[in-house]
């Protein structure tokens, strides 16, 4: 057994403790390093300022402020608490011993049970100050109990080793059965959906004219129901202005952890520290949890290399039966410290004060508020037609239709960064469906389902548009999948949906998700519509009375020009400058998202939990 030979404290009965027990606080300790002139007097003073107001622990502020090394604070902690100091890689822990207690509560109050020597079970803690309250936990299942000191890093590493394939499986199954798509059968609907192809086809054989007109019927009235959605958010938004956010700069600030998954992303990791070094939030209370495959060695290893400060750290995810994001997000909440919960992606520059801004928010909102929406942005609009396209599309979303949705009181499908929660709500939820590949869309939902609700908030960040074709194609499919997948998990149980949304947000839910997938599906059939006033002869006129034809046309032609209007108005709403003339050319933009739909809805028959990777990088902020 690796560990430095210094007296244990020893909890040997329920309610006794050792004599100089008392003596021994985090203040003493503040004390102790001030008269061993490890740290400055006046960061000292601070320290235990800090400490005292509740903005963390004492251990996690001198770290977090660069005030002293990690290895020269645990040997002093060590030598104040007269306790060992354990070397967990060298003697790693009894796992008969760990298997005893839950691995998810050693990971949030940072503690290991390590060895048993005699009849005294030996306990390496981060935070020696917690001993005692862990005592009460501990001695009914180990009985008579030591404390030895190991960091935090060394601990969570100690419990991914001996519990990685538990936690693993934990992280996949978080959300309940009912309410997750990991009981999707793909494979048996091949022969029905075959069938269903097969029968098509006959009956298209037989009947042209009748299939396009249903096609067309059902193209339509997916258009028309899409275009009314967001003709109401159009017109709850026509007159209102983003307020200005109100900051927090009071000293009680809550603790925020910041979640950012990253997975072949070795080419970013750099500048990502960069970006999230920007942010203006107090180091001691900004805890930001970089999650990596554990497989994925070259992410790792550029982490490794950018020299991180005290308050980034890396938390590797087990390999699993799946590989997606979801699943790591939910692994990395327990090593979360936060009661805050962000969640950004690997390019995301976030706003510098959009910390501060939800912290505020969060702070004057009532409690069924449980997740705030922040805007997504384009920092390189102009790399080409293509990013020019994504960032009108993203201005209308961001700037429009998700404020509009909101004020109209149904439920928000969430965007999959800048997304902020309160975690206790958050943990109730189950965090992420690790099945999903649209988690934020069917987070949005779920939070819905159970009552509580999201807002928006007046903060951008910055991200990468994605502007190379085939890459764009294959997140789109991924989208798309996704909210298919979404809406066939939650109309399992349509009746009980109905009860939990409401009428107005349920039917708000079918146009959003089944009437966008069915729009991108079926816009072929309408954009034959261009082709008359080319004097191309249309099979459907042949088939309707002329007058009905016309106004079918005619309402085509119009939908299409309010597409134009909203796409203008949300790009005026942000700083770009792109020419309003641009919109009109996202006609040729939109067949893409339907080749998308076409690749995602075979994709659900054959790979419905495969993440199809965004690649990041290829455009410097």
């Amino acid at each position: 057994m690796s560990v430095t030979q210094l007296r244990p404290i020893v909890y040997d009965a329920p309610g006794v403790e050792p004599a100089d027990a008392n003596i021994r606080s985090v203040e003493t300790l503040g004390v102790m390093l001030l008269r061993a002139g490890v740290v400055p007097p006046h960061d000292m003073v601070q320290a235990l300022t800090m400490h005292s107001q509740g903005r963390g622990r004492l251990v996690d502020i001198l770290l977090a402020r660069g005030l002293i090394a990690q290895a020269v604070l645990y040997e002093k902690m060590a030598v104040h608490w007269a306790v060992g100091l354990a070397d967990l890689v060298a003697s790693p822990p009894d796992k008969r011993i760990l298997d005893a207690v839950d691995p998810v509560l050693c990971l949030q109050r940072g503690f290991l049970p390590w060895r048993k020597v005699g009849g005294t079970c030996i306990i390496a803690c981060a935070y020696p100050d917690d001993f005692p309250q862990l005592r009460a936990i501990l001695q009914p299942v180990y009985g008579v109990v030591a404390m030895v000191l190991a960091p935090l890093a060394a601990i969570e590493a100690a419990i991914l080793a001996a519990h990685g394939a538990r936690l693993a499986q934990r992280a996949e199954t978080r959300v309940c059965a009912n309410e997750s798509c990991r009981g999707f059968n793909a494979r048996g609907l091949h022969l029905p959906a075959a069938f269903a192809v097969l029968a098509l086809g006959a009956v298209a054989t037989i009947w042209p004219t009748a299939v396009l007109l249903v096609a067309t019927a059902l193209a339509l009235l997916s258009m028309l129901s899409f275009t009314a959605l967001k003709a109401a958010a159009f017109w709850v938004m026509r007159k209102a202005v983003p307020d200005s956010e109100p900051i927090a700069t009071c000293t009680e600030l809550p603790t925020v952890s910041a979640m950012v998954a990253l997975y072949r992303e070795s080419n970013i990791a750099a500048r990502l520290v960069q970006r999230l070094g920007q942010i203006d939030y107090p180091r001691d209370l900004l805890d930001v949890v970089l999650v990596v495959e554990q497989d994925d060695t070259r992410t790792r290893a550029a982490l490794a290399q950018a020299a991180l400060p005290a308050w980034m750290r890396v938390v590797a995810v087990p390999a699993g039966l799946i590989k997606t994001k979801p699943r790591a997000l939910n692994y990395a909440l327990d090593h979360c410290r936060g009661s805050i919960i962000a969640v950004y992606d690997a390019e995301d520059a976030p706003a510098p004060d959009q910390i501060r801004k939800v912290v505020a928010r969060f702070a004057i909102s009532p409690p069924e508020v449980v997740c705030l929406q922040g805007i997504l942005d384009f920092y390189n609009p102009r790399s080409n037609w293509l990013a020019r396209c994504f960032t009108t599309e993203y201005a209308a979303w961001f700037r429009l239709f998700l404020p509009g949705i909101e004020k109209l009181r149904l439920a928000v499908p969430l965007g999959g960064t800048t997304l902020f929660f309160r975690r206790a709500a958050l943990e109730k939820l189950g965090g992420w469906d690790a099945h999903n590949v649209t988690e934020d869309a069917d987070l949005g939902l779920r939070i819905a389902r159970h009552g509580m609700r999201t807002e928006l908030i007046n903060s951008v960040t910055l991200e990468e548009a994605n502007c190379r074709a085939l890459p764009w194609v294959k997140q789109r499919s991924r989208w798309i999948k996704g909210f298919m997948i979404t809406w066939a998990t939650h109309m399992r149980q349509p009746v009980l949906l109905w009860r939990q949304l409401g009428a107005r947000r349920f039917v708000g839910f079918q146009v959003l998700f089944a009437g966008s997938v069915t729009q991108a599906l079926l816009a072929p059939v309408l954009w034959s519509f261009w082709l008359v006033p080319m004097g191309v002869h249309h099979p459907v006129a042949a088939a309707l009375p002329p007058g009905m034809f016309t106004a079918l046309w005619m309402t085509f032609v119009a939908t299409e020009g309010f597409a134009i209007v909203f796409g203008i108005a949300g790009l005026a709403r942000t700083r770009h400058r792109l020419s309003p003339f641009l919109v009109p050319s996202l006609m040729f933009y939109h067949p893409l998202a339907s080749f998308a739909a076409y690749k995602g809805a075979w994709e659900l028959l054959s790979r419905p939990f495969y993440w199809d990777k965004t690649s990041h990088g290829h455009f410097d902020f």
